[in-house]
């Protein structure tokens, strides 16, 4: 490797684990208050990992079968990357043990956070946000760990090419792009069996626990208590790293593979193009760390100066990544400096301008929530109303800034040349780099939230008092937003991967096209094009890629169809799994009055089995759904089809992970902004219709919603790695 700041990645790589292993240290040795917050906690902990112990099952079966599936095509039929059936185990592997990881800090975590908030609110912030820290420096130091692993082995085991340099760097990063298979095929079955645990768990416990039976939330007389507590940890840390895990490896290996392909001609700068992306995201690494420092706080904290707090550490990565990258990049020597810079700040303001739009759409601070609790005095239906209503509204801003953020960074790479196509798309994948750089400390801020969630739940069940459970309130209500906060992140940083990934499509297209001998592409007027340097212009010319053309139209709507099909899936899969819980919860109150009476104990293991086996059913269609979507496509319409589906799905899977994410989030807080003493406070008509909307808006923003993120981008790695089939089988 000639440059040295692509060592900066591996160096940044090693000092996350490093940290996250030194966090973890330090949290393990607080203390761990009382026998029976002990007791609890081990009930959390031993529930959530039973549930991975079961996902882990299923995701072996899963992929063994899919790695025998993708042997067969690369070493028998030829028609997929001989490096697939690897790099797919590999992804899917250290994406589960970035989640086993945070979900035993997260699970121990909690329990220390509690004991800490008897005395000291900063000790119990400390502790629970550096635990989240554990689980964003994992992932991104695995995640980009890998990266440089893989990149270093393509780099020395793929011979060079009679074609050139430049053709051989291609193939590189196209190799390693097959990573994110893995990644993403296990983000699929963590953020949508996670969010079918905690929503089954969460209705459960609340429609006969609160609205049934009168008793407080997080009760130890509720049977589902403990497994709503579990499903937090496997839905918002598990499933949120997963899946946070695969747009960090996707943005940087997209962007990489992209700017391979807008140097072929010129080997030297395209190295400085393809190390860029990798040599950012190991400074935005570093730059994490540093922020984790800088989250504090003192006794008696507001709202408001909790949330400066985290503000702070965030913020100030980010500022710092700015400049940072500007310095980089000067000394890489990369073309057009300025240009990549600007890409890479675009995506930086967008993601925070994303982020602020969900804190805005969902926060009991600001209009949209406390409209909603004001229409709950009318009752459930009016409350509904108002909640679609502001979830639908709150597309605007979100779109709207991805939109600008696109152009922008595209025209930025591009030296404002829309015909510069190749350029402009690497300034986008730049951009979805530049938004996730600081990944380590954002994703550290959203695994926060179930922590602090836990920790009040633990004090209401080990009856800590009103002063310590008012200290973990003020921890949960905080964690709420930077959770609400982190889905819109996630959406946005999305919606840049996959439209990068859909870019990246076509140079795969190029290499399996030349694979099977079509080295010249014959355009429009007789005009040929070598297709090994055919431009992206060129290729949507060949595949007749217009919205004239019906095969396209056929994808996009086949892609909007996937999208509403895929939410459909989720959210009737946690209605039947909910079910199940309010049926068990029921048969526990009829069938032992001294549960309800507090003179016996629950069965909270069979909530937390019923949970578990509810969740690994109901999340394998919705998941073969993403994966069978682009192959028949492919096998049908070909790649014109394909590159619509691919479309329509980004465009509808966008727009509606947005509104299920805002509308549930703004439901939820709008109950708790109720429980504060607003419009009658809790126990009140308002309040009853309140825990109705919330448990209406339960899977739209836990399940449904953030699941959405990776359909969208496990459809593009799919067409990715079975582009050889397209090109061969197709159709049309």
């Amino acid at each position: 490797m000639n440059e040295p700041v692509f060592w900066i990645a591996p160096i940044a790589a090693l000092l996350a684990m490093i940290y996250a292993r030194k966090f973890f240290k330090e949290m393990l040795l607080q203390d761990q208050g009382t026998a029976l917050m002990q007791e609890i906690g081990d009930h959390v902990r031993h529930g959530a990992m039973a549930y991975l112990r079961q996902q882990y099952k299923i995701m072996f079966l899963v992929f063994a079968v899919l790695t025998i599936v993708f042997g067969v095509l690369a070493y028998y039929f030829h028609v997929q990357n001989p490096w697939l059936p690897f790099t797919f185990v590999f992804g899917g592997f250290f994406s589960a043990l970035a989640g086993y990881f945070g979900m035993q800090t997260a699970t121990r975590a909690s329990t220390r956070t509690a004991a800490a908030a008897r005395t000291s609110l900063p000790d119990a912030l400390k502790i629970a946000f550096r635990s989240g820290a554990v689980m964003g420096l994992v992932v991104v130091g695995l995640g980009l760990g890998n990266i440089v692993v893989w990149f270093i082995l393509a780099d020395l085991l793929i011979p060079h090419s009679a074609a050139g340099e430049g053709v051989r760097m291609v193939l590189v990063t196209t190799t390693i792009l097959t990573f994110g298979v893995g990644a993403s095929m296990q983000a699929m079955f963590a953020r949508v069996g996670g969010g079918i645990f905690t929503k089954a768990a969460d209705v459960g416990a609340d429609l006969v626990g609160k609205v049934e039976s009168g008793i407080p939330e997080d009760d130890p007389r509720n049977p589902a208590v403990i497994a709503d507590n579990v499903g937090d940890n496997v839905g918002d840390v598990a499933g949120m790293g997963a899946d946070l895990f695969e747009s960090y490896c996707g943005a940087i290996l997209a962007a990489s593979a992209l700017g391979a392909a807008a140097y072929v001609l010129d080997p030297t700068l395209q190295m400085k193009a393809v190390v860029a992306p990798i040599a950012i995201a190991g400074i935005g690494i570093l730059l994490s760390i540093v922020g984790v420092y800088l989250v504090k706080t003192k006794e008696g904290a507001t709202q408001k100066d909790l949330l400066g707090s985290l503000s702070r550490g965030i913020n100030a990565s980010a500022l710092m990544i700015v400049v940072a990258s500007a310095g980089l990049l000067l000394l890489l020597g990369i073309p057009n400096v300025w240009g990549i810079w600007g890409a890479v700040v675009t995506g930086l303001i967008t993601g925070i301008i994303v982020g602020r739009s969900t804190e805005y759409s969902t926060s009991p601070s600001y209009g949209p929530t406390r409209l909603i609790a004001a229409q709950a005095e009318g009752g459930p239906a009016t409350l509904i109303i108002a909640g679609v209503g502001v979830g639908m509204l709150s597309t605007a801003i979100p779109v709207l800034s991805v939109g600008a953020g696109t152009m922008l960074s595209f025209l930025f790479a591009s030296g404002f040349d829309l015909n510069q196509m190749n350029l402009g798309l690497y300034g986008v994948a730049i951009a979805a780099v530049g938004m996730l750089s600081t990944l380590g400390i954002t994703l550290a801020s959203d695994a926060y939230g179930p922590i602090a969630d836990n920790a009040g739940g633990n004090a209401e069940m080990s009856g800590l008092g009103a002063e310590v459970r008012a200290r973990t309130d003020a921890l949960d209500s905080l964690g709420n937003t930077t959770a609400a906060t982190g889905k819109g992140f996630a959406i946005g940083s999305a919606a840049l991967t996959a439209l990068a990934l859909i870019a990246s499509y076509i140079e795969v297209i190029r290499i399996e096209l030349v694979n099977i001998g079509q080295t010249v592409l014959t355009l429009g007027n007789g005009a040929t094009v070598a297709t090994a340097q055919a431009t992206l212009t060129d290729f949507m010319t060949f595949f007749n890629v217009t919205l004239l053309n019906p095969t396209v139209l056929v994808g996009l709507l086949i892609g909007s169809m996937v999208a509403f099909v895929f939410s459909g899936l989720t959210v009737q899969a946690v209605g039947r799994a909910a079910i199940m819980m309010v049926e068990e919860v029921r048969r526990q109150f009829r069938e032992d009055p001294g549960i309800l009476q507090g003179t016996s104990q629950p069965d909270y293991e069979r909530c937390v089995a019923i949970s578990t086996v509810g969740a690994q059913r109901e999340m394998v269609l919705p998941a073969l759904l993403a994966v069978i979507a682009p192959v028949v496509v492919g096998l049908v319409l070909g790649v014109a089809g394909v590159i619509g589906l691919l479309m329509g799905g980004l465009a509808s899977g966008f727009v509606l992970a947005v509104f299920l994410s805002n509308a549930g989030g703004a439901w939820d807080n709008a109950k708790k902004y109720i429980e504060s003493g607003y419009h009658g406070g809790k126990n009140s008509r308002a309040h009853r219709a309140s825990v109705i909307g919330d448990t209406v808006g339960d899977p739209f923003k836990d399940t449904s919603g953030p699941s959405l993120n990776i359909l969208v981008k496990l459809m593009s790695i799919m067409a990715i790695v079975m582009a050889g089939v397209t090109v061969t089988y197709s159709l049309l």
